[in-house]
């Protein structure tokens, strides 16, 4: 049983499928979707900006490849995280990982290590947000959870 979670509920317990771009009723859904316009304007726990991008995503490309750029998106934010969090830039660096494209963030990172050779981890952490800071500018991306 799936405790906490009306949509995995839902989906497994009573549509049998993974989650609810699956069932064939997604479409009609009234909370599927007020779920995805709350997801447009505000944040929870977790950074809902891409919501529709991954949905689309999946139902094109498929869990398998979805779930692959997921694991590269988590090697990039441990790589973030290892070289250039200072102690206070995990939440920043999780919704970074969250909203950029993996070839925004390689980008990113490259540049960063490039320009902060030698500095110490705030010097480092600074290179960093002010690169990010910039992509996120010109791209029009939220780097803070929308409450």
């Amino acid at each position: 049983m799936v405790v906490g979670c009306s949509f995995l509920t839902c989906g497994l317990k009573k549509q049998g499928v993974e989650f609810c771009w699956d069932c064939k009723n997604h479409n009609e859904c009234e909370r599927w979707r007020k779920h995805r316009i709350y997801g447009k304007k505000a944040d929870s726990f977790k950074c809902y900006q891409t919501l529709e991008n991954d949905i689309a995503f999946i139902q094109k490309n498929g869990v398998a490849t979805f779930e692959r750029d997921q694991k590269h998106r988590e090697r990039l934010l441990k790589e973030m995280l290892k070289d250039f969090n200072e102690g206070r830039s995990k939440s920043y660096y999780c919704i970074v990982s969250t909203v950029f494209a993996p070839e925004e963030l390689t980008g990113a990172l490259t540049q960063a290590k490039k320009q902060s050779n030698g500095l110490d981890i705030k010097g480092r952490s600074k290179i960093l947000h002010s690169i990010l800071d910039g992509i996120a500018i010109k791209k029009n991306y939220f780097l803070k959870l929308r409450k």
